[in-house]
């Protein structure tokens, strides 16, 4: 017996998009709260922000109405094989199964949902399938594998699960390694790549081997990271000045999507000015257009940690484990809300309050600002603490505590 599809009012849709733009709770709460599949919400805060972009656009697309229409005539005699070629076009075949489940357009005329589902190469039946949200049971262990995690980033799937069992929870190397990949984690050693790209995106040359890194603003580095809360869990994103330290910008989601990585680097340009050289590991949320376009306007050189460069995100991978030890564990967030306040403050007082060793007891504002500051008589900045004068460049920086 087929099962019916169920119709939800605009102003339901509206309700639940709008919740899901605010980004103070994980998808997986809105679902179980609303009562509408993951995937649906996805699509419908997709929707929601392609409307917003089009709202603002409607003066231009008035005055190409006449334009359009004749664009539209011509669009419907080519056919239904270059419809479906164009579609295929756009680069979705090499997004994971959930990605592409994402992709399928309900609202799409020209192609119904079948004929997407079977040029994306999924299921019709897969695509209607509601999934539920993780359990209890899984969450907990999630936050386990993220304790553990920061105490040894170079244990993979195979000795996280060796972990969990001699602590007691029978696990298998499958059920971890999923877990692991749904919270954006992998070990962390030296091997020939240590993040795997998205297949359409560009890949740029890796620029600090060498380098000297004395300033701030020289390098800005980013990374995502894990964010558990009660009812599920949110990501998080940092840009960080390299001499320094200073966070400079940060957002939570609860979707790992280009869009709040470029939000926060938007806000750090906006800040602070734009960096020489922004460096990320290879990402797909890096390596999307819409983040190097950002890099590019600004006229930043790129570059991204390649083969032999597993140390490059050391200073940030120290970020997270201080902010999860002093800050999310030991407030356990019920929501996004607290989550997003309470990660808020302790950034600014790492910012501001916290001693760095490196530096002598000083904080990254202080090293930030002294740095920055050019002496009127010298016309030179200061040396930096810490280093009697000396400039050192990323190897040897990575070996020196930024505690």
């Amino acid at each position: 017996m087929s099962k019916t599809r169920k119709n939800y009012p605009a102003k339901f849709k509206a309700q639940v998009a709008l919740a899901a733009l605010r980004e103070d709770a994980p998808i997986t709460e809105l679902s179980s709260r609303y009562g509408v599949h993951a995937t649906v919400i996805h699509r419908w805060k997709k929707e929601a922000l392609a409307a917003l972009e089009a709202g603002f656009a409607g003066k231009l697309e008035s005055r190409a109405d006449a334009h359009n229409a004749e664009v539209r005539d011509l669009h419907a005699k080519i056919g239904q094989l270059t419809v479906e070629r164009d579609f295929l076009a756009d680069g979705l075949r090499p997004v994971a199964v959930r990605g592409r489940q994402e992709m399928v357009d309900p609202s799409n005329d020209n192609i119904g949902i079948a004929a997407q589902c079977r040029l994306l190469g999924i299921s019709r039946s897969g695509w209607y399938y509601e999934r539920r949200g993780e359990s209890a049971d899984n969450l907990a262990l999630m936050r386990l594998i993220d304790a553990q995690f920061l105490q040894t980033p170079f244990y993979g799937s195979r000795q996280m699960a060796r972990h969990l069992r001699r602590q007691g929870y029978e696990v298998g190397r499958t059920r971890v390694r999923r877990l692991m990949r749904l919270m954006g984690i992998e070990a962390v050693y030296q091997r020939p790549r240590t993040s795997m790209p998205h297949p359409g995106h560009r890949i740029y040359p890796y620029r600090l081997k060498g380098l000297t890194i004395t300033r701030p603003n020289h390098v800005w580095c980013a990374d995502i990271t894990y964010i558990p809360v009660k009812r599920g869990f949110l990501y998080l994103v940092a840009i960080m000045d390299w001499a320094s330290r200073k966070v400079l910008a940060w957002r939570l989601s609860n979707t790992m999507e280009t869009r709040f990585c470029v939000e926060a680097l938007e806000e750090a340009i906006a800040r602070y000015g734009p960096p020489e050289i922004f460096n990320t590991d290879q990402g797909s949320q890096f390596t999307a257009d819409a983040w190097t376009g950002v890099l590019k306007e600004n006229g930043i050189a790129i570059s991204m940690d390649g083969k032999g460069r597993w140390m490059d995100n050391v200073f940030i991978e120290r970020l997270w484990r201080s902010l999860k030890y002093e800050c999310v564990y030991l407030n356990a967030f019920e929501s996004g809300l607290q989550a997003r306040r309470d990660i808020g403050r302790w950034l600014a007082f790492y910012n501001a309050q916290r001693p760095h060793s490196v530096f002598d007891g000083q904080t990254p504002d202080d090293v930030y600002d002294e740095r920055n500051f050019v002496s009127p008589a010298s016309g030179l900045p200061p040396p930096p603490n810490g280093s009697g004068g000396r400039a050192l460049h990323p190897e040897k920086q990575n070996h020196r505590q930024a505690a």
